[in-house]
């Protein structure tokens, strides 16, 4: 099908005006298609004009427009033409469509713990084709009717009241008008709890075999959702616009969340069958709140073309964090925030792949490919950085203005920017272009001159890439450390060297940290003192400003300019005194599986990871019972240790600390661990399935399968994930996440090879999201020679490479240059010294 261009969304939305849906869909002929019927009324501005329709099914029935019979072998690549239209048109559209197992159209899922069928619709961003015929393009909205036939035991959700009005006869009565990726459909025998918030109608929905996880928890999300609401109301100056909300955890989701009016789409993930730790739970707050946000910022006012999508969601992942730190009992979503999620900004950023957070966005497939990581989280750092450039007034002010504009229709970034500048009393176009339309982080770093223990001159230099030379302006605090004490100084950096009269004459301090508070997006360098001082002057600093630093270790990691093995040691440091939970789980997750098993020396490996599992020991060994750090701490320690006679005795219930619970997560964690280290084999996986099976037991089967350091084993993963073509995407990913293990270098090595020969075929027919997190996964990133460099230049260098394949692998292969390039540069400094 080829990717709609902005050219033609507007040539159709010049001509068509879309009057209403009305969408019949029988969920009754099969487990491979459903039946779609569509009736579209719109008017055409001119009279005798033409235009397409957007519909894939797997058999087009018949198609009439204005009661005359089309031909449906004029069907080609996705599109229909319509001709000869009349002012005002109806088309009616009867199809068979297929069901996905890849969230791409209307997804169909069977419970292996009781058979039951579950439904959802996948539409974003341009999946709706897959479900009913439509114009499929974010400005052309329009009022929907859904009518649904399904088995007498389901119930059906979407954006509007749903109403049983027959056995297995269902309708979704009129909604707003939505864009067509704006449209849900739910069905299935789903577990429901109900309540009402200020006369809004709540309800929460999951599969019927994870009804008592979601009870355990109806209580906490009812209340996140309510503080949510509230406090979005007050922000935006206008209630929640729609008439009711429910929220439908659903299996095998490709994405976090799915925010459409009225029904917000959840991953399952946040329903705890076992214990969770506060910092899971915390995210799961952020998530609700970014769908909830995405109620105003998407289905209120929507974008008008894809190009402005990323707004939406810097907003929502601005709000979420904001909000949920603010509102609910969560205080630490900016702490985590920091810690993790702006990392996985920077390096996308670093990438060859790197685009402004501002999508261009000629065709659809292209906007789908570059709304990333860049998008969510270096968008919310730029929001962030405009609410310290303006101020939080003029920002609350002039999201008012934005909604009180546009409500119940489409807006651009333009409308944003302008609503913006009127509150601030300012023309932030400067500001936009440096931040929002170029690519790319710049590196901040403090020259300090001291002399009899005071600053005589200050200054921050500011860099940029040679391939994306930008510099900008930023507005943060200087925090000066001292043995007792702490002051912040808050300054606006522009150019390449930016003067600091305001720290001059003040006393020399202990610890200079720039970007204190973690207002702005760039990465933070420190002078020779400071960083001597790092291992003492860390744990004394803020939550905040700790997950902050982390940060900015680990992108000195990446860069060369902080050794591995440092990192490492301060990690050990970090462990035994650490008190934020969210630190404690990203450092030990970035410590793991990016520091130590990838650009840390493997020689080295072993006796690092093993003096962070020592630390470990020590840390629970003094733990409370009832800390809530106990489940991370634990989680760290299965991770990095290698000892399988610890691992084995835990899964039987011995030397377990007191107070932990050995749940199906836990016992699955450290049977994945004891894979990987040869403790167990097939047998002994299947034979834990058997014992309790279920979606996570399946998933963490499949991890563990394609974890053992058995030839045969590594060969079945493989055959599955290349040429298996009835996985879900969640096997595919399973199997993936366990393939290449830092331990088994010598095992997989040949699949090096075979990854960049095997992979092109592979990639073709699998969906983009699929496919990204599939590379993620698959790329051979622990071989870190410059043979795996040679083998993916040969791979890219081929014609025809599906467009996700070639730039993800691009990417990766940058990815694990940089590995080489650091490791190298490690080496040469211990043959110097």
């Amino acid at each position: 099908m080829p990717s709609l261009t902005r050219e033609e969304a507007r040539e159709r939305g010049s001509l068509l005006l879309v009057r209403a849906y009305c969408v019949d869909l029988d969920l009754t002929s099969g487990s491979d298609t459903f039946r779609s019927t569509t009736k579209i009324r719109f008017d055409a501005r001119e009279s005798g004009s033409e235009t397409f329709l957007d519909i894939e099914p797997k058999t087009l029935r018949s198609i009439t427009l204005n009661g005359r019979e089309l031909d449906a072998a004029e069907l080609s690549d996705g599109r229909f033409p319509l001709t000869g239209l009349d002012a005002e048109n109806e088309v009616v559209v009867v199809a068979d469509m297929s069901y996905s197992n890849e969230c791409e159209g209307l997804h169909r899922y069977v419970d292996p713990a009781d058979g039951e069928t579950y439904v959802y619709s996948f539409v974003y961003v341009d999946n709706a084709p897959r479900v009913f015929a439509c114009f499929d393009q974010p400005d052309l909205k329009a009022p929907y009717e859904f009518e649904l036939t399904v088995p007498e035991t389901w119930q059906v959700l979407g954006n509007s009241e749903a109403v049983r009005t027959g056995p297995g006869r269902w309708r979704l009565t009129e909604s707003p008008a939505l864009a067509t990726y704006l449209t849900a459909l739910v069905a299935g025998p789903y577990a429901s709890f109900r309540t009402e918030h200020n006369g809004i109608p709540l309800g929460l929905h999951c599969r019927a075999s994870l009804a008592d996880s979601l009870k355990t928890d109806v209580d906490e999300v009812f209340e996140i959702t309510a503080q949510c609401l509230d406090a979005y109301t007050r922000l935006f100056g206008v209630g929640h616009p729609f008439a009711k909300l429910d929220q439908v955890f659903v299996p095998e989701f490709s994405v976090l969340s799915l925010d459409h009016p009225g029904c917000v789409l959840l991953r399952e993930q946040y329903l705890f069958s076992s214990a969770a730790a506060d910092s899971e739970r915390e995210t799961r707050a952020v998530v609700l709140a970014h769908g909830i946000s995405l109620l105003w910022l998407a289905g209120l006012v929507t974008n008008a073309w894809w190009n402005d999508l990323w707004l939406g969601q810097s907003l929502a992942d601005y709000m979420a964090h904001r909000v949920t730190s603010e509102v609910t009992r969560f205080p630490g979503p900016p702490t985590t925030f920091a810690a993790r999620r702006k990392g996985q900004a920077y390096l996308p950023d670093q990438r060859p792949s790197t685009h402004p957070v501002s999508i261009e966005g000629p065709d659809v497939r292209t906007v789908q490919l570059e709304l990333d990581r860049i998008s969510y989280f270096k968008g919310h750092s730029a929001l962030r950085q405009l609410a310290a450039h303006i101020g939080d007034d003029a920002l609350t002010a002039g999201l008012r203005t934005y909604f009180d504009r546009h409500a119940y229709s489409t807006a651009t970034f333009a409308d944003f920017l302008a609503a913006m500048g009127e509150a601030a009393g300012t023309d932030l176009t400067d500001w936009a272009e440096k931040w929002l339309h170029t690519p790319n982080v710049n590196t901040l770093t403090p020259e300090l001159t001291v002399a009899d223990g005071h600053i005589t001159a200050a200054a921050v230099l500011q860099g940029a890439p040679d391939s994306h030379p930008v510099l900008r302006p930023h507005t943060m605090d200087v925090g000066l450390y001292y043995a007792d004490d702490s002051t912040t100084v808050r300054v606006r950096i522009d150019g390449a060297r930016t003067e600091l009269p305001e720290l001059v004459g003040r006393p020399a301090p202990v610890f200079l940290l720039l970007n204190d508070g973690d207002l702005t997006y760039a990465k933070i360098g420190f002078d020779p003192v400071s960083r001597a001082a790092l291992p003492d002057t860390l744990p004394r600093l803020s939550p905040l400003n700790r997950a902050m630093v982390w940060c900015a270790l680990l992108l000195g990691v990446q860069d060369g300019t902080y050794p591995a093995s440092a990192h490492l040691a301060l990690v050990s440091g970090m462990v035994r005194q650490e008190t934020e939970l969210s630190i404690l789980a990203e450092v030990l997750e970035q410590a793991r599986h990016d520091v130590a098993d990838r650009f840390l020396a493997p020689h080295e490996r072993p006796a690092a990871t093993a003096r962070v599992a020592a630390a470990l020991r020590e840390r629970l060994a003094a733990t409370d019972a009832d800390d809530e750090r106990l489940i991370t701490l634990f989680r760290g320690l299965v991770d990095f240790t290698a000892d399988t006679m610890e691992l084995s005795g835990w899964l039987a219930g011995d030397g377990l600390p007191p107070g932990l619970e050995l749940d199906t997560d836990m016992s699955w964690r450290i049977r994945y661990r004891l894979a990987v280290l040869g403790g167990m084999d097939t047998g002994d996986v299947a034979a834990a399935l058997d014992a309790g099976p279920g979606a996570v037991a399946e998933q963490f089967a499949a991890k563990c399968r394609a974890a053992l350091p058995e030839a045969s084993a590594k060969e079945a993963a493989w055959h599955a994930i290349m040429r298996g073509t009835d996985l879900s995407n969640y096997e595919l990913w399973s199997l993936a996440e366990g393939f290449w293990q830092p331990e088994q270098s010598a095992l997989t090595e040949p699949y090096v090879e075979r990854f960049f020969r095997d992979m092109p075929a592979a990639a073709r027919g699998r969906g983009d999201l699929v496919l990204d997190l599939l590379l993620r996964f698959l790329y051979p990133r622990y071989a870190a020679t410059p043979r795996t460099l040679e083998s993916a230049q040969r791979m890219l260098a081929l014609d025809g490479l599906p467009v996700t394949l070639r730039r993800r692998a691009a990417d990766h292969t940058h990815d694990l240059r940089r590995v080489i390039a650091a490791r190298a540069a490690r080496a040469a400094r211990a043959d110097e010294g």
